[in-house]
């Protein structure tokens, strides 16, 4: 039988071709779709990074804390002089909340100037330095500063719902940002406050 090898050898080149194409294609596509889920993971992950950042870093720093006596020796205000941490992207305050947890139970209050009493005007918030307007409280600089002011006996105004607070009681405060960043602070009022005295370290 007559056999003519050039055209067989062809036919096998044709066939390697055909086969050769088709892993190409397979390989193209699975290339394509481990780009494709790589950029995924890498959107994913700087989201991911960029908010833990903001969460460790765009928080509030305390500077002071003090309260202010009544005519019982009891601390019916307490105030805060408050501060961006370094490192820290602009915080808007009205953004913010405290939450308060003590002896007598626990609050949350949002910085906010519609949610404060006086009729549109922050009452939460009164100007140090560097921030010019109160309704807008937003802290862009480390040596800006703004003291915070809630009233014990506030009737959940412009403060807390509770009574004033005792001598050596204590609590815990906690302020949050837009980011999610917390700043924690313990409170106790000193044992013992005599008449002569308007305002206390706390």
């Amino acid at each position: 039988m007559f056999t003519n090898d050039d055209t067989e050898r062809g036919q096998v080149g044709i066939g390697t071709l055909i086969v050769f194409i088709a892993m190409v294609l397979v390989a193209a596509i699975a290339a394509g779709v481990l780009i494709n889920t790589a950029g995924m993971l890498q959107t994913q992950a700087e989201a991911t990074g960029e908010e833990s950042t903001q969460q460790v870093s765009d928080r509030l720093e305390i500077v002071s804390t003090s309260g202010e006596i009544d005519e019982s020796n009891e601390v019916n205000q307490l105030k805060f002089v408050m501060a961006m941490a370094p490192g820290s992207d602009p915080i808007d305050l009205n953004q913010t909340t405290a939450q308060f947890i003590g002896e007598q139970g626990e609050e949350m209050k949002a910085i906010n100037a519609d949610e404060s009493g006086g009729g549109g005007t922050n009452d939460y918030v009164e100007l140090i330095q560097g921030v010019d307007d109160e309704d807008e409280p937003v802290l862009t600089d480390t040596s800006d500063r703004v003291e915070l002011i809630f009233d014990v006996d506030g009737d959940g105004e412009n403060g807390l719902d509770w009574d004033p607070l005792e001598e050596g009681e204590q609590l815990t405060v906690i302020f949050t940002t837009d980011a999610g960043a917390s700043t924690q602070t313990e409170i106790r009022v000193p044992t013992t406050i005599t008449d002569e005295d308007e305002s206390v370290r706390l």
